[in-house]
């Protein structure tokens, strides 16, 4: 044989050895779905009507491929309860698991070498834990949700993951995680979502961060907070949204330059100490940041025109933007070198750095800095060279610290300097030459007049990580470091052998690699919004408002529709389209801003235009509405309505909203007969209470930005399929920071629901809302309207009579809305808890009126007591934080599925205030209904 056939021979030896091996981890092509199936029709209470027959693939939300093999469980918001089969890991050809928004309980299945998922979506569940090996094996996995499910027993997010390659979303907000995030995301190259808000994460960012294409971070309002410093963000270029509100973060805010396309910054609420960073104020795509309630100190950032900031409760040296004092400028570099520790953060405040700060003396007259004291504080860090510029100086005393670098040579021209200590330290470089009327103490330093490179640390005589070969500083012996070489070069050489076999065998067998779905770099990153359409539905898109995009994904022919032109912006076109060209048909509810139409796209789906009346937003400046806008529609919480995009032609202004099939509030407790619906039970009402309470805390003080939402009423509250509210109408008052108000020459309201001081004044702070949130309790106690003049003027104003009724627990029993059903105790005990807080909600003086958190705090336990017949009353958390536009519109896409009609409008008895009445009086309790 020639030395060419032998060569040959073996070619096909190794290609048939291959070929079987490949059969051999190939499926079983025999496998049958129906044991696992069947299993899953009888742990699925009730399971969708349509799962009738033997032929699982026939039912509602499965998928199959041409062997019977499911590919797809599209099963969200079915109201489904009941448990998940143990064995579910046995449907092999599995792409899509979506159970969202039901009430599923029950251990979790493992999922453990389903090869092929690529979507996993459980969040709004009751599961109750995640096995050890759930992500065990999920090579494809792209999409990962589980937030909102509360009774999850705690876990941390598993090392398994790392096999998660193509990992693009992993969502577990509120999901009772604990432990440290875990530094391996370096493993996630096409990762760009990452929520992990509202767990009890613990420990510092991981370093693998740095470098990651991140662009949605969500770690926010850690029970006991996050820690360390966040240098780690200045390398994550991709950053679009941040939120590391309300953790416990510390040091500097970090030099943000490289992270262009970065819109939305959320840090109040943590430990931030240092000067904010030039480099943040010229960011070009910034529009929102907030830095609240942290110890910052140097002058009061600038951001440019149209960037909403919310920058109180710092320590800034001045309440204004300006220069700071000299030396006050000074000692805050020298901070800097330090790191800006926390013990300097809390003292130095102010612009006199005479003023008791600690650490700092000053001369007799007060103003001239003499001595600065860091002995014994463990600071780490180098000495700053700016001290030279304390020419007051006499005596500066640093040792016994953890410094580190070169003795700026520049402080032997101090003029005044007596002492200077730096002993017991770790410092390097020269030994600088001072005066002989200087007492330079340096002892202790052992590599002081050495030149000595700086290790990760900071600490000399380590050598970098990154260090390239021989040096036995790092601690390991040479002897390892070779073998673990050899080790690498033997694994490089089988991979790249195995690759090159397995790229002849795949060109001799001329098969066809499907291509997977990678992160496709969009410089407009998030100003799109994209909307996928139903499973199986025909859609083919908008002309010049919509076009479709396919999915890359193996196998998957979902079709995507995308609102194109920046800003989520839309196009007057595209809404006049699918309004009928605002057709009085169409009007769903007039109010005080305008008009809303129902929408209709191509594919049945419903959404609500509002039609903002000519003038509405006063003088209002364009880049101002568009900014504001911006980040409303970033706001996502399951208690609010979904603002999707806006428009605006010429004068007029255009918001699109999520469209809510069940209606106002208004209807189900004033007009429930007219609409012949039964009228709600005291269960739904209490539930709906806390869902706006909800709502309306996360607009005060759990968003992104603070907003007032200045017309909260009934008709404002919308309900969907299953009952729960969501509040409409929000943000178009924007709130002032920390504990100051706006005045608004333009009232906007409506009467009943008006404060008192907001009505006389103008005032606006969120306690208007509390006050209006205070009316609906009233309404929902008693199923009267917050004005209606078909009563006497004594009883004509709700909260002037309901004030009166609250003297005495008997003449509450006569106000409770007749239609509700009041025998038992319990239900009695409820209802006169919800009628204290509406009186405490309903104050005269805002001072005197609680916040909605405690609203929330006395309405949850009302509503956990009850145990609902009806899965969907079963209440969560409350908090949404899946921000992006693509993902929410998805969402409600599943949700809004068999929309019904509803009106979106204004209550028509209730008259919304054009503009501020003269001579409105201070009180309504004297108030002429007609």
């Amino acid at each position: 044989m020639s030395h060419e056939d032998t060569h040959h021979h073996h070619h096909h030896r190794l290609l048939l050895l291959l070929f079987l091996t490949v059969l051999l981890l190939l499926p079983f092509t025999t496998a049958d779905d129906s044991s696992v199936m069947s299993k899953l029709l009888t742990t699925l209470t009730p399971p969708p009507s349509t799962w009738t027959g033997t032929d699982f693939c026939s039912w509602d939300g499965i998928n199959c491929d041409n062997s019977k093999r499911v590919t797809a469980i599209n099963l969200g918001s079915k109201s489904l309860t009941g448990t998940l089969p143990a064995d579910l890991n046995q449907l092999t050809q599995l792409k899509t698991l979506s159970l969202q928004k039901n009430s599923i309980s029950g251990d979790l299945p493992s999922l453990s070498n389903l090869t092929f998922l690529e979507k996993v979506l459980l969040d709004a569940n009751n599961f109750t834990s995640i096995p050890n090996n759930f992500f065990l094996g999920l090579s494809n996995l792209q999409s990962f949700s589980i937030s909102d499910n509360l009774n999850l027993a705690p876990w941390q997010i598993p090392t398994d993951l790392t096999q998660s390659s193509n990992l693009q979303s992993f969502e577990a907000s509120n999901a009772n995680i604990i432990g440290s995030i875990p530094d391996f995301f370096d493993n996630f190259p096409n990762l760009q979502s990452l929520r992990l808000s509202y767990n009890n994460l613990t420990g510092s960012l991981p370093e693998s961060f740095g470098g990651s294409e991140i662009q949605n971070l969500w770690l926010n309002n850690q029970k006991q907070g996050l820690s360390g410093d966040v240098h780690v963000l200045g390398s994550m270029t991709q950053l679009y949204q941040v939120w590391l509100q309300a953790n416990a973060f510390t040091g500097p805010v970090p030099d943000l330059s490289k992270c262009g396309n970065l819109f939305d910054l959320q840090l109040r609420d943590n430990q931030f100490t240092g000067l904010v960073p030039k480099s943040l104020m010229g960011l070009g795509n910034l529009v929102n940041v907030t830095l609240r309630n942290n110890e910052l100190q140097g002058p009061v950032p600038e951001f440019r025109t149209g960037v909403e900031v919310d920058v109180s409760s710092n320590s800034f040296c001045l309440p204004a933007p300006g220069d700071c004092d000299p030396q006050v400028t000074v000692l805050l570099e020298v901070a800097g070198g330090v790191g800006f520790p926390a013990s300097l953060a809390e003292s130095w405040k102010g612009n006199d750095a005479c003023a008791g700060w600690t650490f700092v003396s000053c001369d007799s007259s007060g103003k001239n800095v003499t001595s600065l004291n860091f002995a014994k504080q463990k600071f780490s860090g180098i000495i700053s060279p700016a001290l030279a510029n304390l020419t007051s100086l006499r005596s500066l005393t640093l040792n016994d610290n953890n410094l580190t670098g070169v003795i700026p040579k520049v402080l032997t021209t101090l003029p005044n300097l007596q002492l200077f200590d730096v002993s017991n330290n770790n410092l390097s470089g020269p030994v600088p030459e001072f005066g002989r009327s200087v007492r330079f103490s340096h002892d202790g330093n052992p590599f002081l007049g050495q030149t000595i490179a700086s290790g990760p640390g900071g600490s000399p005589g380590t050598v970098p990580s990154s260090g390239g070969s021989g040096g036995s500083g790092s601690g390991s012996p040479k002897g390892s470091s070779v073998s673990a070489g050899m080790i690498a070069g033997i694994v490089v050489g089988v991979v790249v052998f195995i690759g090159i076999v397995l790229f002849v065998f795949c060109k001799c067998c001329g098969k066809k690699r499907h291509q997977k779905f990678n992160r496709v770099d969009n410089p407009e990153i998030g100003k799109e919004l994209v909307k996928p359409s139903v499973v199986g539905s025909s859609s083919n898109g908008y002309g010049g408002g919509f076009s479709e995009l396919q999915s890359q994904s193996s196998g998957d022919h979902s079709e995507m529709h995308v609102f194109e032109g920046g800003n989520v912006t839309i196009s007057i076109q595209v809404l006049r389209q699918v309004t009928n060209n605002f057709s009085e048909d169409n009007v769903l509810g007039r109010g005080g801003f305008g008009v809303v139409y129902k929408g209709e796209l191509h594919d049945g789906t419903k959404i609500a235009v509002k039609k903002m009346e000519s003038g509405v937003m006063g003088t209002k400046g364009l880049n101002e509405f568009q900014a504001e806008i911006a980040v409303l529609t970033k706001v996502r919480h399951r208690h609010l309505v979904a603002l999707l995009g806006y428009c605006i032609d010429r004068n007029e202004r255009l918001l699109v909203y999520e469209y809510m099939p069940q209606g106002t509030l208004s209807q189900h407790l004033f007009e429930w007969s007219e609409h012949k619906t039964p009228p709600l039970s005291w269960k739904q009402r209490v539930s709906i209470a806390l869902d706006v309470a909800r709502g309306v805390e996360y607009l005060h003080s759990l968003a992104q930005s603070s907003f007032i939402h200045r017309d909260l009423k009934p008709s404002n509250i919308l309900l969907g399929d299953d009952m729960r509210a969501k509040v409409a109408d929000f943000g178009l008052v924007k709130n002032a920071p920390d504990g100051k108000y706006s005045v608004e020459t333009r009232l906007a309201g409506t009467f009943g629901y008006l404060a008192p001081e907001y009505a006389a004044t103008g005032r606006v702070t969120t306690k208007v809302d509390v006050f209006a949130f205070g009316v609906v309790l009233m309404e929902i106690i008693t199923g009267r309207k917050a004005l209606d003049e078909n009563l006497p003027d004594e009883r004509c104003h709700l909260v002037t009579w309901f004030r009166r009724v609250l003297i005495s627990k008997e003449n509450i029993l006569k106000a409770i809305d007749q239609t509700l059903e009041t025998e038992d105790e319990e239900t009695l005990d409820s209802i006169s808890k919800v009628a204290e807080l509406a009186g405490h909600c309903t104050a005269r003086e805002p001072f005197q009126r609680p916040d909605m958190g405690h609203a929330v705090n006395v309405l949850g336990p009302l509503v956990e007591q009850w145990k609902p017949s009806r899965p969907e009353e079963e209440d969560g958390y409350g908090i949404d934080l899946h921000m992006s536009l693509p993902q929410a519109l998805q969402r409600w896409q599943a949700d809004e599925g068999t929309s019904r009609t509803f009106d979106m409008s204004f209550s028509h008895t209730q008259s919304s205030i054009p503009s501020k009445p003269s001579g409105f009086a201070d009180s309504f309790d004297s108030m002429d209904c007609r």
